[in-house]
């Protein structure tokens, strides 16, 4: 009697695998769509291989070396907000902070004679500080963040404008020299960026602090109820966030040399932008740092490419506004993504059974 199987048999593995093969491409597009960083490293390597056949020159030596520390500045300013998106809240005192930390580190110097390196640390430190009191008025006072960071916004603007007496400054000629200078080639702007994104990315994954702060952001009331004092990492998250503007407005003001008073006011949409292209959602929880940085690199290089069109500023922010917008409507289609690879998944089982 021949043992070969029957013709029925046989069908019944292929389709098996036909409909298992169906259920893991569907899990990668849900992958790429549910806010994994999977998605943005995929987008912005597309962009980099595509860019040359829409604007030819688009990723040459000389473009990216100018591209690249403005990418640096904003994937800083980016984990600052990603730190705040993630406790559910967003930061739109951003323009005033990097404004603040650029009229420090160039003013006190040129009009109140202070020595570089305390302009610099004032520069920094000050942001965070204000980040701080960001941080009180929302965990401690109950105050929405968008009330308290659009307030503190235009209190920093009116002190800015006090500390400059209305006329910007140019930057101390040290920072302005170690931000346009490259190491091996490679913009020394960007390399503060990649050290500060590893730094906060290994703290946000590996330390407690970091697990904590994802806790938070998760659910307030199971993190309480977990002995987490969550007032107090609330807190410090937007402290953080301070620092990074703070860092990203004074490596700004070194590169601009002569940075304007208010050059931090187009940041706001770029670094939501990349945040939520990054993965992080804007009811909080899980959050990468590197992932935000990520997407303020896809950001600058199409804001880039469409220069090389011809777009204007006013056309480039309406492309940014249509991309955060295209994600977050993929987003809310991937639980009926998810809902249809699990139906798909149970018909295939039934069939095999």
């Amino acid at each position: 009697m021949s043992t070969r199987p029957t013709n029925a048999f046989r069908r019944k593995p292929s389709h098996r695998g036909t409909a298992i093969n169906d259920f893991d491409a569907g899990a990668t597009w849900r992958r790429l769509l549910s806010g994994s960083w999977v998605g943005i490293v995929v987008a912005t390597l597309l962009l980099f291989a595509l860019s040359p056949a829409i604007a030819h020159g688009s990723v040459g030596s000389a473009p990216l070396l100018s591209m690249l520390p403005f990418a640096a500045v904003l994937a800083i300013a980016a984990a600052g907000q990603t730190l705040v998106v993630q406790q559910r809240g967003l930061d739109l005192s951003v323009p005033g902070m990097i404004a603040l930390a650029a009229a420090l580190c160039t003013c006190m110097v040129q009009y109140h004679g202070w020595p570089t390196w305390l302009a610099i640390t004032v520069a920094v430190v000050a942001p965070g500080l204000v980040g701080l009191v960001n941080g009180v008025l929302v965990a401690v006072a109950g105050v929405m963040p968008l009330v308290v960071t659009l307030g503190m916004n235009a209190v920093l603007l009116g002190t800015i404008l006090k500390i400059s007496g209305g006329s910007p400054a140019t930057a101390p000629n040290g920072l302005s020299q170690f931000s346009v200078d490259r190491t091996l080639g490679v913009p020394n702007t960007f390399i503060i960026a990649v050290v500060v994104l590893a730094v906060g990315g290994v703290i946000a994954k590996r330390s407690a602090v970091g697990r904590r702060l994802t806790y938070i952001g998760v659910s307030v009331p199971t993190a309480s109820a977990l002995g987490i004092r969550v007032t107090r990492y609330q807190v410090v998250a937007y402290g953080f966030a301070g620092l990074a503007y703070g860092a990203a407005g004074v490596l700004l003001a070194g590169y601009t040399r002569t940075p304007g008073l208010f050059i931090g006011d187009s940041y706001v949409l770029p670094t939501v932008a990349a945040v939520v292209l990054g993965g992080t959602a804007m009811t909080g929880g899980v959050a990468s740092i590197v992932a935000s940085g990520i997407g303020a690199l896809f950001l600058t290089q199409l804001g880039q490419l469409l220069r090389s069109l011809g777009w204007n500023d006013a056309q480039q922010l309406i492309a940014q506004a249509a991309v955060l917008a295209a994600v977050v409507l993929l987003r809310q289609a991937a639980p009926a993504l998810r809902g249809l690879a699990q139906r798909r998944r149970r018909r295939a089982l039934a069939a095999v059974g």
